[in-house]
């Protein structure tokens, strides 16, 4: 018998994109689906970005470019942190992505070993612990609470200390499934627990700009040893344009121009190019932003009186993360039942917390007004029936 990789065969599904799946068969059998499932924005690319790509389309050749990205895009994402942040970036500092999952990929093939151990907390975005595990990375997950966050905290990895040195430290801030965030008080204690346990941390900054209340601060405005990795996918609007970005610490760039080289090339030429322009469309972005504002409010508003009482603070992205363990001790077949029998597409919390995540459920407020609306009307009505 030909021989199957045993470490990809550990690597368990997206549970996500089951639940996609499911409602999209239920979508062909023309039954009603309300898409709280997939944290993708119901929004097309802006403007700009549709012109400077379809004017690429009948001018420029596409063909491959430099492995870190276009000297137009390093300079413009540089250019992004000043503005934004009011940091001061080198352009050189600019790696362009294949998305984000390749640049999560680059930073642990750059930044790891197998056999070193990465902390990242729990609940959390499910890719990073498989990816660290494809790799041969052991992820170690850190049990956060409702009264951290859901955020890593020095307590925290205090205890993951105690079975073996931390090579990393994965933080997202806002994070998915829960959208909170780190205050910058506890970035900064987070940043100086790392420098003093040499432990390299990763920011996750792709749900950036998408917040409620106070920005995010990016790790960058504590140090200049993170590796930053961001997207065009949220924000932008451009999940299937495939493009990301991340900030290398100097240390970190030579190696992975070299690991970018050989395993993907370059970037997509065409995303490369139209999110410059993108870069330059704030205004209509943030309009995308106000939508998400007014679809968290409705489901705050309206989720409770479906039995959906307990949520995490959504201080950004557009994630709900919800406690249903008075409702259920099996989200997966939890939210099978609520697809089956309302319509309602939700993502149970076992994708993103392998050991309480039976209790949880993710709602994802991306997409339309009118889908936030009929959803939680549809639960409200599952309920009382």
């Amino acid at each position: 018998m030909l021989k199957v990789s045993q470490r990809a065969l550990d690597i368990p599904p997206f549970f996500v994109m089951e639940v996609m799946r499911a409602a999209n068969e239920r979508e062909i059998a023309k039954q009603a689906v309300h898409h709280l499932e997939v944290g993708q924005p119901g929004t097309s690319a802006p403007e700009g970005a549709l012109r400077a790509a379809e004017n690429a389309l009948r001018a420029e050749r596409l063909g491959y470019t430099d492995a870190l990205g276009i000297p137009d895009i390093r300079e413009a994402v540089a250019k992004r942190y000043g503005d934004y942040y009011g940091l001061n970036v080198a352009p050189e500092r600019i790696v362009a992505t294949t998305g984000s999952s390749a640049g999560f990929v680059l930073a642990f093939l750059a930044a790891f070993d197998p056999g070193d151990r990465v902390a990242l907390a729990a609940p959390g975005y499910p890719c990073y612990r498989n990816i660290l595990s494809a790799l041969g990375i052991e992820p170690v997950l850190l049990p956060a609470e409702l009264s951290d966050r859901f955020q890593p905290t020095p307590a925290l990895l205090d205890k993951a200390l105690e079975a073996g040195p931390l090579a990393g430290l994965i933080v997202a801030s806002p994070s998915n499934p829960t959208g909170t965030m780190l205050d910058s008080k506890s970035f900064r204690e987070l940043v100086a627990y790392c420098g003093a346990h040499d432990i390299r941390l990763v920011s996750d900054e792709i749900y950036h700009g998408i917040t409620y209340g106070a920005d995010a601060d990016s790790a960058l405005s504590f140090t200049q040893d993170a590796v930053i990795i961001n997207s065009f996918s949220k924000y932008f609007s451009m999940t299937g344009w495939r493009l990301g970005w991340m900030v290398m610490p100097e240390d970190l760039l030579r190696v992975t121009e070299s690991l970018s080289q050989n395993l993907y090339i370059s970037p997509p030429t065409l995303s490369q190019i139209a999110a410059v322009a993108a870069l330059d469309c704030s205004e209509e972005l943030d309009r995308n932003v106000a939508q998400y504002a007014r679809n968290r409010e409705l489901l705050l508003e309206e989720l409770p009186k479906a039995g959906f009482d307990s949520i995490a603070p959504a201080d950004g992205a557009f994630y709900l993360y919800a406690d249903v363990s008075h409702m259920t001790n099996d989200s997966d077949a939890f939210c099978r039942v609520i697809l089956a029998e309302t319509g309602v597409a939700i993502t149970p919390g076992i994708d993103f917390d392998p050991d309480r995540g039976n209790r949880f459920v993710r709602f994802s407020f991306a997409g339309t007004t009118e889908t936030m609306a009929a959803a939680a009307k549809a639960l409200q009505d599952w309920r009382e029936g």
